[in-house]
């Protein structure tokens, strides 16, 4: 019985060892865009491999929309939110790591992909960083709001969705001289509001 109770502390002890050296991983840092973000070219990665640190690594997506990590050579980035990265290189890793679990945290965003534009009869036309919760009356106060002679509640924002753009209305006089809180449509990144001239 002794003999027993011995193999079974010193398995268990094993155990608890192993968990505690599994559990021992770099601090992730916090998202900076969301799940809904786009990679593209010069925006830095983290590629985080749970319980593997030394696969985990943090890299800039190439000219050519490529990233290179540790057992994984040139996975195309450019073009996919981070959620679908993340899935391509756990197909590579599954050759090399059993039942790899990855997260890919964009911490520099870079590209274009990550800006929305605002256009037309604003006070300043310009393209402005994506952030986390931005909205059209954001981007219309970062710009120095509607110009003289806009056509606000004719404007639209230009968005691409699935390879496809669409256009959405949106009354910028009744959300900015009005209130009306409807219109304050939540951006996404490489959206482009586009504020027309008035007729006259």
């Amino acid at each position: 019985m002794k003999v027993v109770k011995l193999l079974a502390l010193a398995l268990l002890t094993g155990v608890a060892g192993i968990a505690s050296a599994q559990d021992v991983q770099p601090a992730k840092p916090a998202p900076i865009v969301g799940s809904d973000y786009v990679i593209g070219p010069g925006d830095v990665l983290q590629v985080f491999v749970w319980r593997n640190p030394e696969l985990t690594t943090t890299v800039p997506v190439r000219p050519d929309g490529k990233i290179s990590t540790p057992l994984v050579e040139d996975v195309i980035a450019v073009g996919k939110n981070p959620s679908a990265l993340a899935r391509d290189i756990e197909k590579v890793l599954a050759d090399y790591v059993r039942s790899p679990q990855v997260n890919v945290i964009v911490t520099q965003p870079q590209s274009v992909f990550s800006q929305v534009k605002v256009i037309g009869q604003v006070t300043n036309p310009q393209a402005l960083a994506y952030r986390e919760g931005m909205t059209v009356l954001d981007a219309v106060l970062a710009v120095g709001g509607l110009a003289q002679f806009a056509a606000g509640n004719r404007a639209h924002l230009v968005r691409t969705v699935d390879g496809k753009q669409t256009e959405i209305r949106v009354k910028l006089n009744a959300l900015v001289n009005g209130g009306d809180m409807k219109q304050n449509i939540a951006l996404r990144p490489g959206d482009v509001l586009v504020v027309p001239e008035s007729r006259f």
